[in-house]
């Protein structure tokens, strides 16, 4: 709870006084004293100190205001009952301003919960995404490309008129957890601990048939609560092919398209899959048997035998989902299968992210315990890079 103005306001006057004193050069030299400049400036100083402590309580509430939204309330119920209303502090005093105010508001934020929405810990680091899916997502030139695309459209849409659903694609170990966990890491200073990110897995979340209508209820609440609480939401459904169609078609409402308008609340929805992974599979041995680089594969080329695989008839829900049969879905992310280089990549991130020295001798002793397929060709890994960082404890002294 927010301590009272009269015992904070001398802090926040010790903060002033010393960012006043930096800015102001601090104790003067010998030289100094001989400069009327300096003079001048010394005495600008002392003038500024002495209305420190007469403001710094006002400062203080003006920040409790901004970062405790009841004591806005209060104050402006004292206001009201006042005869003569407050005269706010002139903002013209060096780093004592409305652009002070702001920095004190974003320091509290960057370590505490500062607003009943959670949205003060949402920084949208687009770039600092780019730059980790670059340098640790390997092998994935096409999902790289798309949720950068997407996601930086997104969020600079200023009124976007629906939900962000991206539908991620590919054998297991190629990725999709990883990409969901890092796009959380940048969307929110908490990551998968935000409140305002969700994550259900199929197997654990809803695990007994018979209770469909229990769980549709439950996640119609939890997904309406938390877009109603945070201005900007994540959810992410992992096992996506093993969600029962009734509990698909509580999620439909929520990201079936609608007008908006500028300040409603934004969703990012991710669906995580193995579905589609034989067809991406097949198209990317194709190219290899063709002589051509996987780099070559476009999405162009590869969307339309991934759609046609996942609107086959099939036993689950999520194939003959309202999702994919009336286009809400915004994109198809496929992650390719990953190849013996590119563990060899994963065992070096392991190693690295351990603090742990490799050569490249012991990568290939990693990449080498991993199975790959076809039978013939063993071109990728039948894991995927899953498992990697649990292999090189074989191979440390």
């Amino acid at each position: 709870a927010p301590r009272d103005p009269s015992t904070m306001g001398a802090g926040l006057g010790c903060c002033l006084l010393l960012l006043l004193l930096g800015s102001s050069g601090g104790q003067r030299g010998p030289e100094e004293e001989e400069d009327p400049w300096g003079r001048a400036r010394y005495e600008a100083l002392k003038k500024h100190l002495g209305v420190v402590g007469a403001v710094s309580k006002r400062y203080w509430q003006l920040l409790a205001c901004k970062v405790w939204q009841e004591r806005c309330e209060e104050e402006g119920a004292e206001d009201v009952e006042e005869d003569e209303p407050r005269e706010r502090p002139g903002w013209s005093l060096p780093l004592v301003g409305q652009d002070y105010l702001e920095v004190l508001s974003a320091w509290y934020c960057s370590f505490s919960k500062c607003c009943v929405t959670g949205d003060c810990r949402v920084v949208n680091n687009i770039t600092g995404l780019e730059a980790d899916l670059s340098r640790q997502l390997h092998g994935q030139h096409l999902a790289k490309g798309i949720i950068i695309q997407a996601v930086r459209g997104f969020l600079q849409s200023p009124a976007p008129r629906d939900a962000l659903v991206l539908s991620f694609h590919g054998w297991s170990g190629t990725g999709k957890n990883f990409v969901a966990r890092l796009l959380a890491g940048h969307l929110y200073r908490d990551g998968l601990r935000s409140e305002c990110a969700r994550v259900f897995i199929s197997l654990f979340h809803f695990p007994h048939p018979k209770y469909v209508d229990s769980y549709k209820a439950q996640l119609e609440k939890q997904i309406g609560e938390t877009t109603r609480l945070c201005q900007q939401s994540l959810f992410i459904f992992d096992e996506a092919e093993k969600l029962h169609f009734g509990l698909l078609d509580a999620i439909r409402p929520f990201v079936a398209r609608h007008d908006r308008t500028a300040g409603q609340r934004r969703s990012i929805f991710l669906f995580l899959s193995n579905l589609g992974g034989n067809t991406i599979n097949e198209v990317a041995l194709d190219f290899w048997r063709a002589g051509r680089a996987r780099e070559e594969i476009s999405m162009e080329f590869l969307e339309q035998r991934l759609r046609m695989e996942l609107l086959e008839p099939a036993e689950n829900g999520y194939a003959r989902s309202p999702l994919l049969e009336e286009d809400l879905i915004d994109f198809l992310v496929p992650f390719l299968p990953l190849e013996y280089h590119h563990v060899k990549l994963c065992a070096r991130d392991a190693f690295l992210a351990r603090g742990l020295p490799y050569t490249e001798a012991a990568l290939d002793e990693v990449a080498r315990t991993m199975v790959f397929v076809p039978k013939e060709e063993k071109l990728f890994s039948a894991q995927g890079c899953k498992s990697v960082s649990q292999r090189i404890n074989y191979f440390l002294p």
